[in-house]
């Protein structure tokens, strides 16, 4: 008797299904970073925290999308003052939101939370869209935590936009903080001279 015959189609189905499993579970062994991207990760400012850092908390009152599942891969081409960059987590542009807004004084860390050592050729730091101050990494890798203290910032309410330009590709990485800046501050001396530009959640700036 011919066994291969007498199998009925509904075993033959369920064998080509176990067949297929097999496949996608050596496919995902053998090249888990092309269908996981997000398990690569970037960085994020944590302190003060960034609207993508209280979406990751949950500490605001409206959806963030995926966003809240990884603050650290806000990434797009380098020059935009959008606080997404122009990606696609575009729930950061919306000034109409309920943004948390944390008291610091005008002299304040900003500190980044690394998950993926990219090298760096200059942070950048923009307060309602006027550049306030560089720092020149030069190509360096950064660790695991960076901070940059910015000097003089003025008093009020104000959003200040951190972009971390990567050396190697064409990309940053876009973080906005929103902060209410206690009291009177005087001009930092090291602050950028560059022209200020308009801030615009459409604006771009020329690429570093």
């Amino acid at each position: 008797m011919n066994r291969a015959r007498s199998t009925s189609p509904q075993i033959r189905l369920l064998l080509s299904a176990l067949a297929a499993l097999a496949v996608a579970a050596a496919f995902l062994v053998a090249a888990p970073s092309a269908l996981l991207p997000q398990a690569q990760a970037h960085g994020w400012i944590t302190s003060p925290p960034s609207r993508a850092d209280h979406c990751a908390t949950g500490n605001v009152s409206f959806d963030c999308g995926g966003l809240q599942y990884e603050p650290q891969s806000v990434e797009a081409p380098k020059g935009s003052t959008q606080c997404s960059g122009g990606s696609g987590f575009s729930v950061l542009d919306d000034d109409s939101l309920a943004w948390p807004r944390t008291t610091i004084s005008g002299d304040t860390t900003f500190r980044w939370q690394i998950t993926a050592r990219h090298s760096t050729s200059t942070w950048e730091y923009f307060v309602d869209g006027q550049l306030f101050k560089t720092f020149d990494d030069g190509g360096a890798q950064p660790g695991a935590t960076v901070e940059h203290t910015l000097s003089g910032l003025p008093a009020g309410d104000h959003t200040i936009l951190a972009r971390w330009n990567i050396a190697d590709t064409i990309n940053a990485f876009y973080q906005c903080v929103d902060v209410t800046v206690s009291g009177a501050a005087a001009v930092d001396a090291g602050s950028s001279t560059q022209a200020p530009a308009a801030f615009s959640a459409r604006g771009t700036l020329s690429a570093v």
